[in-house]
């Protein structure tokens, strides 16, 4: 784990923004920058952190911890599912075969949990018992653990993701059902491949989203794969004491910066409360200790500013002149 100086020292270089005009045309998302150019993205991750679909400050280190995450499993998945990375010249940039992005990102949920308008507790508690096409029982308690892991897919390229069903999927002609039924495969197969490696790393894989693309026709997995971003975590030795007290799980995930929003009374609507230090700090923490635990290897940083060390190694890998 990074020293508590050394985390401190982060906030004040945190990178919020990239500008690299020679790698080609760059596009923005929420937090990763993204450069096209000859049929490949430069994708930068960025410590930009986004929540109820808005960004809502930085994190230290959280662009590193992201790339790396998902480097890891992009290389502990390749035999199992064919992934878009082509190179990985820096800790905050992957280079990438470029997709056409399926207008579905696909969320495995196996616990009933989440404070965000699209997550499953959220909804159960206001008395949904039918989400995206799934029927579930009455009595079901937060945290608790379904049946079996459900496919909740949500809308893509829309301005706030929208939760849909297979069938509203295939109706508004958003995907056609056999592509629709062979990424659901995928999805499901890397799911039960990352709970199994959660749990064997003492932490449960609560639930992930993950998005697919089409290159030369082959069905990609692309973006990242089980991050603190992009999934929840919890640990698996305190899960069933914490659930039978009705008290929250222990978690290293976004889940936290979440939570601290909703206690602002915040959701999405209106302007954010800036996030103090203390709670950015936190979060960097949970994120590094994700890492860590998950890989297997030590998280280290070096005392350059992420931009200037981005740029050099673009530059020795001959992506910038």
């Amino acid at each position: 784990m990074i020293n508590e100086a050394r985390l401190r020292q982060e906030l004040a270089q945190t990178m919020d923004t990239t500008d690299f005009p020679g790698l080609g045309d760059k596009t923005t998302g929420k937090v990763r920058d993204s450069y096209r150019a000859d049929g490949r993205l430069i994708l930068i991750t960025t410590d930009r952190i986004s929540a109820f679909d808005r960004v809502l400050g930085t994190i230290p280190f959280k662009g590193q911890v992201l790339n790396q995450m998902a480097d890891f499993w992009f290389n502990a998945t390749r035999d199992l599912v064919p992934n878009h990375v082509l190179t990985v010249p820096d800790p905050n940039v992957m280079v990438v075969r470029e997709c056409r992005q399926l207008a579905l990102e696909f969320v495995v949920r196996n616990y009933l949990t989440g404070v965000t308008k699209t997550s499953l507790w959220y909804n159960y508690e206001r008395g949904v018992r039918e989400y995206c096409g799934h029927k579930l029982p009455e009595r079901l308690r937060k945290d608790q653990r379904l049946e079996r892991p459900i496919l909740t897919p949500t809308t893509k390229f829309e301005k706030h993701d929208r939760p849909v069903s297979r069938e509203q999927a295939i109706a508004e002609k958003l995907i056609e059902p056999e592509l629709f039924d062979a990424a659901a495969e995928i999805c499901m197969r890397l799911f039960d491949f990352g709970v199994r490696h959660a749990l064997q790393r003492g932490l449960i894989l609560v639930d992930t989203k993950y998005e697919l693309g089409l290159c030369d026709g082959q069905l990609l997995i692309s973006d990242e794969i089980h991050t603190p971003d992009s999934s929840r975590y919890w640990f698996a030795d305190s899960y069933d004491e914490l659930f039978s007290a009705g008290a929250d799980q222990r978690k290293i995930d976004k889940e936290y910066v979440r939570e601290w929003f909703v206690q602002q009374g915040f959701r999405g609507d209106g302007v954010p409360p800036a996030m103090p230090d203390d709670v950015r700090l936190e979060a960097a923490r949970r994120y590094i200790n994700a890492y860590e635990l998950i890989s297997g290897r030590e998280f280290s940083a070096t005392d350059q500013a992420p931009q200037q060390r981005i740029e050099n190694n673009l530059r020795q890998a001959g992506l910038l002149s």
